[in-house]
């Protein structure tokens, strides 16, 4: 009895999908395309950056913890407490002023 190879991939065992099947698969709708002025906008969304800190070790942790209950993202906490901070801060002493261009 000879052995038959396996050439015809994975489609040719599970069949391939039909024409209707192909169009009724929902299309993933075409991103708002985003001025990049920076390399550390690249893949971020719209009105993001990335940023690099430095942290207490204690305080990432908590935060880390903190992004795993809850559910959420660590950025998300990140620029909640920063919101929270700035709102105090101009609460206290008005408005921030934008800095001067170099």
């Amino acid at each position: 009895m000879a052995k038959k190879s396996f050439s015809g991939g994975l489609n040719s065992l599970l069949g391939e999908p039909m024409q209707a099947e192909r169009a009724a698969e929902p299309k993933e709708p075409k991103s708002v395309k985003k001025e990049i002025t920076k390399t550390s906008q690249i893949g971020t969304k719209e009105k993001e950056t990335r940023a690099t800190f430095i942290v207490n070790e204690d305080l990432l942790e908590k935060m880390k913890a903190l992004a795993y209950w809850d559910r959420v993202l660590i950025k998300d906490i990140v620029n909640n407490a920063f919101e929270e901070h700035i709102a105090r801060h101009e609460k206290k002493n008005g408005e921030i002023k934008v800095m001067p261009k170099k």
